[in-house]
């Protein structure tokens, strides 16, 4: 019995929870049929009184004799601290807890011998049980665990290492002098494996360390590692950051260049930038020559041309040292041809074809209004895209106001008609003829012929036109009170085809050269059309 008690107890140590204790007590309980009631678990921080409480439930039928308390430490005998006869006194043998240890009632209740125990220890941490002797069914117990509680002082620490592809402690974590042991855990995002021991502290205390262990790189410093710690002391895991030092040489980079420096560039920059832990103590710029141009100056970790020649077509070395080594980078410059400079000839081809796009747009723009000009000039002489010519035919003399011509006969057509009626031919409408500017003449029988004689228009009518000039417009408006005709009687009208232009060769109201005899001893012009 007592090595399986032992073994219950031990097993209840390491898992630290009630459930394990109470499955214990059923398990002993059980093979005594329970009826003896105790606390399963008692927890107290040294210094203070503990009470540990222990009845018998159902005596009927049994005989009570005596009670017994005996403490079991987790290492050790077992030994009896108070004991009750009714036929006799109580009595406290030597026990670690002797002087401490009595019974809560004097004289006890041998139905409920419950002790104390004041000022109480780490070391007193143990199995307590309370045996009663009976008759007929022998002894009967029940067991209490005394958990002393201690609040252990947690603490993380980084490690700094140097990187390395060896797996090296990097950080600890500590638990110290609590009860009982503590549980340690890590949360961090690099990976490595965390070892964790204990060992037995002062007054029966235990302190907990573990270590993580991995193989640290560059890109590995600075990120967080987190120590958790669980206790019973605590209402929630206390959880412990720190950041991860690794140290590493240098890692250089040479930036800046752009592959474009040509002779005559002014003010390019290298710049050499170095990460490191520690950090960089010297940064040291050269050429592979070992000698810098005369044109290049050294600021910091920047290099500075202030004018690109032949000098620098060379390969840079920046080397950047700490205290754990130096590192280098390079690049090589190329320096090219000067761009050429830009052309004028586009510009030039530019200006040209602008100019003579612009010539061409006045003259253009010239040739239109010379167009209309001439248009406007001619006026009712054919040459214009009008839908409407007007003809003008007659001499310079005037008529007189009975509208009658002298010199021929009523019978034919004199030259002393000197007012010939004014036609528009309407070229837009169906051909009927010449058709007539208004409708006040009558139609006449000459020679035999019937002859259609127009009246003439009035200026108004002639001011319609859009092909006539102001000058034309006033000559008509002169005109307009002497040569207006309702109805013309006489010769038979003419229509002068072609314009005179040369007034120089006129006879009369013809051409010269365009006067013809007839049988009748009358002169009539060849061009003229006779209806």
């Amino acid at each position: 019995m007592a090595r399986r008690d032992a073994r219950n107890w031990s097993d209840c140590t390491k898992m630290i929870g009630p459930l394990c204790l109470i499955a214990s007590i059923f398990m002993i309980h059980g093979t005594s049929g329970q009826q003896v009631k105790v606390e399963p678990e008692v927890l107290s921080y040294p210094g203070q009184t503990i009470n540990l409480r222990c009845a018998f439930t159902d005596a009927t039928g049994i005989r009570l004799t005596m009670v017994t308390w005996i403490y079991e430490p987790k290492e050790g005998k077992r030994k009896n601290i108070a004991v009750y006869h009714p036929d006799f006194d109580t009595s406290y043998p030597k026990s670690p807890v002797k002087g401490r240890v009595s019974f809560t009632q004097s004289p006890p209740d041998l139905a409920n011998p419950s002790i104390q125990i004041s000022d109480v220890r780490m070391t007193d941490e143990g199995k307590y049980i309370c045996e009663f002797a009976t008759y007929p069914i022998g002894n009967e117990q029940g067991i209490t665990y005394l958990v002393m509680l201690a609040k252990p002082q947690n603490s993380a620490s980084i490690v700094t290492v140097v990187a390395g592809s060896k797996p090296v402690v990097v950080a600890r974590c500590e638990s110290a002098d609590g009860r009982p042991a503590a549980q340690i855990s890590w949360v961090t995002t690099v990976n490595g494996n965390a070892t964790t021991v204990s060992k037995p502290g002062a007054d029966n205390t235990v302190t907990v360390t573990s270590e993580y262990r991995m193989a640290p790189t560059a890109a590995d410093n600075g990120k967080d590692i987190s120590c958790v710690v669980a206790h019973r002391t605590q209402v929630k895991p206390e959880s412990l950051l720190n950041k991860l030092a690794v140290q590493y040489p240098p890692q250089v980079t040479i930036v800046g260049y752009d592959n474009n420096w040509y002779v005559g560039r002014t003010n390019v920059m290298l710049i050499c930038q170095a990460s490191a832990n520690p950090v960089p103590t010297s940064v040291n710029w050269k050429t592979m020559s070992g000698v810098l141009p005369d044109t290049v100056q050294i600021v910091g970790n920047e290099l500075r041309v202030l004018k690109v020649d032949d000098a620098v077509n060379t390969t840079f070395v920046c080397e950047v040292t700490n205290r754990i080594g130096t590192t280098r980078d390079q690049i090589t410059a190329m320096v090219r041809e000067p761009p050429q400079n830009p052309s004028n000839a586009g510009v030039v081809a530019g200006a040209v074809i602008g100019s003579l796009l612009l010539l061409l747009l006045v003259g253009a723009l010239i040739a239109a209004l010379v167009t209309v000009s001439r248009r406007q000039k001619q006026g009712y002489r054919a040459n214009g895209g009008s839908d409407m010519k007007t003809r003008m035919f007659g001499g310079g003399k005037k008529a007189s106001k009975n509208g009658t011509g002298g010199g021929a006969g009523s019978g034919g057509v004199g030259s002393g008609n000197n007012n010939g009626p004014i036609y528009v031919c309407n070229e837009g409408s169906s051909y009927q003829g010449l058709g007539e500017k208004n409708n006040h003449h009558q139609p006449l029988t000459i020679g035999g012929r019937p002859e259609v004689v127009a009246a003439t228009p009035t200026a108004q009518d002639i001011l319609l036109s859009n092909e006539l000039d102001d000058a034309e417009r006033r000559k008509f408006d002169e005109l307009e009170e002497d040569e207006r005709y309702d109805q013309f009687s006489g010769g038979a009208p003419i229509l002068q085809l072609r314009p005179p232009h040369d007034q120089d060769d006129m006879i009369g109201d013809y051409l010269d050269d365009d006067m013809e005899s007839q049988r009748d001893g009358s002169v009539i012009s060849r061009t003229a059309v006779y209806v």
